[in-house]
């Protein structure tokens, strides 16, 4: 292969994997045509996209990105896997295809995730986290609980408040009634307090 279509190659590789940070190298070798339409198609179904690719080539097209150690230590030819919701839901679409026992030869071999290499047992292990849709999943839950607890206790505090201010105002009318309540009462007993139906009669004034 010349220089010139190197080149181009390389140019591609860099075009497709532009503002890709996190990727999988797997293993595709031994795979027939059929296995691989297949497989191509499932991982497609997931938003997952598939390149193989010579190392080299690669590595050259993904200097200076974030992707510059995903081929550090590999050998020969992988192909390289990316999309999905993120790293941890590609590990787990990746690590479901190997459990299938459908494509023997389609192995991870390790990938690269904010910027550092991981190899192919730490990709299992990235599989068993919770993917981004999971963690906002639960810190939703979280948020919610939190919320709950606090419109509770302040519906209780609220209905304490109301309360106090109730029997305030109660105490307050009675307080208020009861000078009326005295008003009438020397009203109704004269001046002294003595009931006027009890009040000695005048006395009159002999005729002359």
């Amino acid at each position: 292969m010349s220089k010139y279509v190197k080149n181009l190659v390389s140019d591609d590789i860099k075009k497709r994997l532009q503002s890709v940070n996190d990727a999988l190298l797997v293993n595709m070798v031994g795979m027939n045509s059929s296995s691989s339409y297949t497989l191509r198609k499932e991982l497609r179904a997931k938003k997952i996209n598939i390149l193989v690719v010579k190392n080299s080539m690669a590595a050259r097209a993904t200097a200076g990105t974030p992707l510059a150690r995903l081929f550090d230590g590999v050998g020969g030819s992988a192909a390289i896997c990316w999309g999905s919701e993120d790293i941890v839901a590609l590990a787990k679409s990746i690590t479901d295809i190997l459990k299938s026992d459908k494509f023997p030869a389609f192995q991870p071999r390790g990938g690269v995730m904010d910027g550092e290499q991981i190899s192919a047992d730490q990709v299992a292990e990235v599989a068993k986290w919770p993917s981004r849709t999971e963690q906002l999943s639960l810190l939703l839950g979280q948020i919610l609980s939190v919320g709950s607890r606090l419109n509770g206790q302040l519906i209780a505090i609220g209905g304490a408040l109301a309360s106090q201010i109730a029997e305030m105002a109660k105490g307050g009318e009675e307080e208020a009634a009861t000078p009326e309540d005295a008003a009438s009462t020397d009203v109704a007993s004269g001046s002294e307090g003595v009931p006027l139906a009890e009040a000695s009669p005048a006395e009159e004034i002999p005729a002359a």
